[in-house]
């Protein structure tokens, strides 16, 4: 099934040069206009949300050190190296899963949703979802690949945000027995 629907999006590449283009800059560029995007409600709230702040960044680390142990793991190749397909863009050959750009793109937008900004949250992920089908279209990963680094992803943010809010219990009842 994973590479019945990678052939049905890689097929479609090669066929029209602007789509094509669009696809690789996505593949390639567009995770930085994620982190400039995800940048404003971090600055926004730089001084008074500290906390949250944290989370966003344990959960990129939580995700990323996931990702790296998964694909230590994992025998996936890329779909270049088994399979022909149209591959737009340069890239190494190695593991596959799960995607680095999808794990990365989907942890800053779902931890900047939880901690920061839902609304922004949103618009991040929408973004992270284009940077995952590019990655697909340019035939360097399988669609399984990004929905893996979007569960770790998710995974992550969700155990930084059970410890934080366990955090927040235990250092609320530090306080109220103190004064």
């Amino acid at each position: 099934m994973n590479y019945h629907l990678f052939q049905a999006v890689n097929g479609a590449a090669g066929r029209n040069d602007l789509v094509d283009d669009l696809f690789e800059w996505s593949a390639v560029w567009l995770i930085y206009v994620l982190a400039a995007t995800a940048a404003i409600p971090v600055l926004a709230h730089l001084r008074h949300r500290r906390a949250a702040l944290a989370r966003v960044v344990a959960s990129l680390g939580l995700a990323f050190a996931v990702g790296q142990a998964v694909a230590a793991l994992s025998t996936e190749v890329r779909p270049f190296q088994t399979h022909p397909v149209h591959q737009l863009i340069p890239h190494a050959a190695g593991a596959s899963l799960p995607s680095d750009h999808a794990t990365a793109a989907f942890a800053v937008a779902f931890a900047v949703g939880a901690f920061l900004s839902r609304r922004c949250g949103v618009a991040l992920s929408l973004i992270a979802t284009v940077i995952g089908f590019a990655r697909v279209w340019t035939g360097v990963h399988y669609p399984g690949d990004i929905l893996v680094g979007a569960l770790i992803a998710a995974a992550a943010v969700a155990t930084v945000g059970v410890v934080g809010r366990a955090y927040d219990r235990r250092t609320s009842r530090r306080l109220d027995t103190t004064v």
